[in-house]
C-alpha cells in the first residue's frame, strides 16, 4: 500500500451520492413547479398520483406529510385547473378517491417534463445487465423504506421537555375541545382559578395544536403509510371559568377525564377507544354524554345526589347502574336513577357501542 493518503471508502462515497441524488430530486421538483407555474406540493402530488395511482385525499396526506385541510384545498385547486378529478369510490361511497385527468391539455404540460425524466432513466439501466438491475432495485426498495420511517420520525420527534401549548381566555363565555384520533393515551384534567383557556403537554408526537374563538383543535398526523411510531400521550388542562363542548373523535387507547369542577355543556367519545374513565361535574342542565364506537371498559362517575337518564342502545356482557347489576344488557334499555325529574339538571347518558364492562355510578 502506497503511502498517501487513504481514498474515500465506497460506503461513504455511496452515501454522499444518495444524498445528492436526494438533493437533485428537489431541485428538478422545483425548477419544473417554476416552469409550470406551480407549487412544488401541487407538482409533487400530481407524481404521486401519476406514479401510485388513484388515491384519497387522507392517503396523499400521509405521502407527503400535510394537513387533510392542506390537502384539501390543494386538491380543490388542481381540480380548478382540470389537472385532477375526484370520483366517488365504486366499493365504498363513504370514499373519495382522487386520480388524474389525463384527458385534459394541462395534464400534457407536466407529463412531458417527466417523460423526458423518465426517457433518460431507460437510457442509463440498458447500459446493465438483468442482474445488476434486480440487484439495484431491491436497493431502492429497501432505501424508500427506510427514507419512509425517516419521515415520520421527524414529524414525531417529542417536544422539548417541560413545553406547554396554551392560549389566553380572554373575555370567551365558551369553549370547545376537539382531539383526532391516534392517541394512545389521553388525559383531561381542570385547574380552577387557570387564567388560561386551557394547557396542554404532550409525549411522543406533537400534534397540530389550534386554538382561535374559544375552539382547541388538536390534530394528530396520519402515520405515514401504516408504518408505526412511538406511543402518543396528551393531557390537557381546561378552564374551569366557562363551560365547555368536549369532542373526542376516537382511536385512542385510553381516556381519562377528571371533569368533577368542570363546567361541562356536553361530552361526545366517537370511535374505537379500549378503555373510558369519566368523572362527571355536577350538571347544571341537561347534560348530553354520547359514547359511540366500541369500548371494552365504560366506567362512569358523577357525584352523590346527581341525577342521570341511561340509553343502552349497544351491548354490555356487564353493565351496573348505581346499585343495579345486569349480564348481557342491551338492545335499546332505558334507565333512570331514583327520583328522576327531567325538568331538573342531570347527566343525560347514551351508550350507542357495544363494550364488555359498563359502570355508571354515583358517589
Amino acid at each position: 500500500m502506497s503511502g498517501g493518503s487513504q481514498s474515500t471508502p465506497v460506503p461513504e462515497k455511496l452515501t454522499r451520492e444518495l444524498r445528492q441524488s436526494t438533493s437533485l430530486a428537489a431541485s428538478f421538483f422545483r425548477a419544473a413547479a417554476a416552469r409550470l407555474g406551480m407549487t412544488v406540493t401541487d407538482l409533487q402530488v400530481m407524481d404521486i398520483l401519476e406514479n401510485t395511482g388513484p388515491s384519497t385525499a387522507g392517503q396523499l396526506a400521509d405521502i407527503t406529510g400535510l394537513t387533510t385541510g392542506a390537502i384539501t384545498g390543494m386538491l380543490n385547486r388542481l381540480e380548478e385547473a382540470g389537472l385532477v378529478r375526484r370520483e366517488r369510490d365504486p366499493n365504498d361511497g363513504r370514499k373519495v378517491i382522487v386520480r388524474l385527468a389525463k384527458d385534459k391539455d394541462e395534464w400534457h404540460k407536466i407529463g412531458s417534463i417527466f417523460a423526458s425524466l423518465g426517457q433518460a432513466w431507460n437510457e442509463l439501466a440498458s447500459d446493465y445487465d438483468d442482474e445488476q438491475i434486480s440487484l439495484f432495485l431491491e436497493f431502492l426498495t429497501r432505501l424508500n423504506v427506510i427514507s419512509r420511517k425517516e419521515v415520520i420520525r421527524l414529524q414525531e420527534a417529542p417536544s422539548s421537555e417541560g413545553e406547554i401549548f396554551s392560549a389566553p381566555l380572554l373575555d370567551l363565555k365558551s369553549g370547545r375541545l376537539i382531539v383526532s384520533p391516534g392517541i394512545s393515551l389521553l388525559t383531561l384534567r381542570t385547574t380552577e382559578g387557570m387564567a388560561e383557556l386551557y394547557q396542554a403537554r404532550f409525549k411522543g408526537l406533537v400534534p397540530d395544536v389550534k386554538a382561535r374563538d374559544g375552539v382547541v383543535t388538536i390534530r394528530y398526523p396520519r402515520r405515514l403509510l401504516g408504518l408505526g411510531g412511538e406511543q402518543r400521550t396528551a393531557q390537557v388542562t381546561l378552564s374551569t371559568t366557562i363551560p365547555w363542548q368536549i369532542v373526542i373523535q376516537g382511536g385512542a387507547s385510553q381516556v381519562i377525564a377528571e371533569l368533577a369542577h368542570l363546567n361541562l355543556a356536553s361530552l361526545d367519545l366517537k370511535g374505537g377507544l379500549n378503555s373510558i374513565h369519566l368523572d362527571l361535574p355536577i350538571p347544571s342542565g341537561m347534560v348530553p354524554i354520547r359514547i359511540s364506537g366500541g369500548a371494552s371498559e365504560i366506567i362512569v362517575r358523577r357525584p352523590a345526589g346527581a341525577a342521570a337518564r341511561v340509553h343502552l342502545k349497544g351491548w354490555a356482557s356487564h353493565f351496573i347502574f348505581d346499585d343495579q347489576v345486569f349480564s348481557d344488557m342491551g338492545n335499546n334499555v332505558w334507565l333512570q336513577s331514583p327520583g328522576f325529574d327531567p325538568a331538573a339538571p342531570y347527566h343525560d347518558i347514551e351508550v350507542l357501542s357495544s363494550a364488555s364492562q359498563v359502570i355508571i355510578t354515583s358517589g
